[in-house]
């Protein structure tokens, strides 16, 4: 194994996927070493046009398309389809998040390219799924949240159902999609075929759910909302001090006994109200008064020193512009600074997993539209210069702009290598 090798190297990804879930899956498998090549329409990714820009770019896009080549191809056209078909027979894996049927009229399908491409592992995102009554359905991260019990879980007792902060039936679907794409490569080594993946943002977003379906599923009852608070446990949620709010989490006795010895309360130990975990919920309010006359006095930095130094877990609430700029995450590596095409620096987010057997995974810039189209089509596909020019002047794909000496980056170098491997192999 040589320092510069990373897992998925020389596998070879074609996405055809776009926005969130989709391409967070190829985004997670290019920072694994996997050459991923987006394939974008004339009018590119909608995520390229939503904000927030930096240096005229779209960070969601930029954050989501790290790694990767854009090739801009029109699949509305015969000889666009051809060209796409044609790299997916030289691809491991295909991604794709159009609704059900819509590949497959695209001549781009897994029925279509898996006929005479037995290996490939096709990856296919959709809201609700290939098959049921609901397939059919175009499917938002709002709308996932909604059907699946999360907004019904979040907030107030006595409030409104909440939206959770963040796009999490996206997110999760584009993990699950990358893990599933990763189980059939393994599978792949053992038989040499491939498979189709159906990743479907609803059942994604309730396995999300573990714990509430665990519940269900044990007592066939739906979790109500509970506010910050943990709805089985206590001492177990959000408490205010004096100048803001902290997180405990007391799971067992013992730790009850340090809280209770902390807060300058042992005999609170004593209280039948408080002998377990199960007493502590039910009397959660009287606890949560005993607990807040404590901290009221304190500040947030003062409750967290004193209960860590009593071994009890214990956190500020931060936004995640603290949490990012912490140490934790600045040790950890969570954002990298890389190199745009203009020569500017935009942080993304990286790989958050580590590796004792390689080096740290790879984070570069996302790609202009149509970045890489000339370069894909005349080494991948061995089309001469006239009749990729030919091509781009019918409409079929568009070349964009090259990269300048900036974009010569290490990913560029990295893709040579593997091409130049497989030709020496062939």
């Amino acid at each position: 194994m040589t320092q510069s090798r990373l897992p998925l190297d020389g596998i070879r990804v074609i996405d055809f996927s776009r926005v969130l879930a989709g391409p967070l899956c190829s985004a997670l498998l290019g920072d694994l070493g996997a050459d991923v090549i987006k394939i974008e329409s004339p009018d590119g990714d909608d995520y390229r046009a939503i904000g927030p820009f930096a240096n005229g770019e779209s960070g969601l896009f930029g954050a989501m398309n790290r790694n990767k080549r854009s090739v801009v191809i029109d699949l509305k056209t015969e000889e666009g389809r051809s060209l796409a078909q044609s790299l997916c027979a030289q691809a491991d894996v295909v991604v794709e998040n159009f609704r059900p049927g819509v590949a497959d009229r695209l001549g781009i399908g897994y029925a279509t390219l898996s006929e005479h491409h037995p290996a490939l592992v096709y990856a296919s995102v959709s809201g609700f799924g290939q098959t049921g009554p609901e397939s059919h359905r175009p499917a938002y991260d709002i709308i996932l949240q909604a059907m699946c019990g999360l907004m019904e879980v979040t907030g107030a007792p006595d409030g409104e159902p909440t939206l959770v902060g963040d796009s999490v039936s996206d997110v999760i679907s584009g993990i699950f999609a990358s893990w599933g794409v990763l189980a059939a490569l393994v599978d792949r080594l053992r038989t040499g075929r491939g498979t189709h993946v159906d990743v479907s943002m609803f059942d994604a977003t309730l396995s999300l759910t573990a714990t509430l379906v665990a519940r269900y599923a044990t007592t066939g009852v739906a979790q109500q909302r509970v506010g910050n608070r943990h709805p089985t446990s206590a001492p177990f949620g959000a408490y205010r001090a004096a100048d803001g709010h902290f997180v405990v989490a007391v799971l067992n006795n013992k730790l009850f006994a340090r809280l209770a010895a902390t807060i300058g309360q042992p005999a609170l130990c004593d209280d039948p109200r408080f002998a377990n975990d199960t007493s502590r919920c039910t009397h959660e309010s009287a606890l949560r008064a005993h607990i807040e006359h404590w901290a009221s006095t304190r500040s947030v930095a003062e409750v967290n020193a004193e209960l860590s130094a009593a071994g009890i877990p214990v956190a500020p609430i931060q936004n995640v512009q603290q949490a990012l700029d912490g140490e934790q995450a600045r040790e950890r590596g969570l954002l990298v600074d890389a190199t745009t095409a203009d020569g500017a620096t935009v942080r993304l987010p990286s790989q958050p997993l580590k590796f004792s057997a390689y080096p740290q995974t790879r984070t570069t810039r996302a790609p202009r539209l149509g970045e890489h189209t000339r370069t894909v089509l005349e080494q991948l596909l061995g089309l001469d210069p006239i009749r990729v020019a030919s091509l781009a002047a019918n409409g079929v794909v568009h070349i964009g702009r090259a990269d300048p000496t900036h974009g010569q980056h290490e990913f560029d170098q990295d893709i040579k290598k593997t091409m130049n491997q497989e030709m020496n192999d062939a």
